[in-house]
């Protein structure tokens, strides 16, 4: 049942790839821009290095984020060995090859990273981490590939049991505007009435620092942006 429900996850992101950026730029306007700058500069800052020998980007899609790492560490005075995207979906990795030959990519799972034990100083996964079906077998997967002291970078957009009166509009926001938007510009609403319906079927931000503490991560930083739309997590490896 859970290798179906991946497969069909996997599946949905290969129709929509070719408008995947498209779609994304005009739903979040841009502001998710902002949100991988401030996950890329506060994980530098945590590290407190100069160099990084290889950062891991999970589910890295069309390749964004990726890019993100390369030009925050030119910024922040930061040299940088090796990029390496891993992601399920051939779609959405042929797309990234495209827009940016220079980087490393893996196809496979979250839970299955092909890559040797201690060997990442970042690893990161933003907005990804709710389409995996295993999610504690993949924290125990990013554990294993870190590097003693290592990074775990998650953006995502995390469940609200409690919503305020700004954290109803984003959910009307989310839940009734979005999908239709996406929708839209891909010609796949299911693919994008799945997104509202993944955050609700997601885990809150405590739930997932605990998950992470129980995958032996020591959190560092947990921030809301934007009305709460999304969440950054930081957690060093024990």
């Amino acid at each position: 049942m859970q290798k179906q429900k991946q497969e069909k996850i996997v599946s949905m992101f290969d129709d929509i790839a070719p408008t995947y950026d498209t779609a994304n730029r005009v739903m979040s306007m841009g502001v998710d821009k902002s949100w991988r700058r401030k996950a890329c500069d506060l994980a530098y800052k945590f590290y407190g290095k100069d160099s990084v020998d290889k950062i891991v980007d999970v589910a890295c899609g069309t390749g964004d984020m990726m890019e993100f790492w390369r030009s925050r560490a030119a910024v922040n005075g930061i040299a940088v060995g090796d990029i390496v995207g891993v992601d399920p979906s051939v779609g959405m990795v042929d797309v990234a090859k495209e827009k940016y030959p220079k980087f490393n990519y893996h196809i496979s799972k979250a839970t299955e990273i092909p890559l040797e034990d201690s060997s990442a100083d970042f690893l990161s996964i933003t907005y990804g981490i709710r389409n995996v079906v295993e999610r504690q077998k993949a924290l125990k997967e990013f554990n294993r590939v870190l590097k003693q002291d290592g990074l775990v970078i998650i953006l995502e957009f995390m469940k609200n049991e409690n919503p305020s009166f700004i954290g109803q509009i984003r959910d009307f926001y989310m839940n009734k505007i979005l999908p239709k938007v996406g929708g839209f510009i891909s010609k796949n609403l299911e693919a994008y009435e799945y997104l509202p319906n993944s955050i609700e079927d997601f885990s809150t931000v405590e739930n997932m620092q605990k998950e992470l503490e129980t995958a032996d991560f020591e959190m560092l930083y947990t921030k809301s942006f934007s009305m709460d739309i999304s969440t950054l997590l930081i957690a060093r490896k024990k």
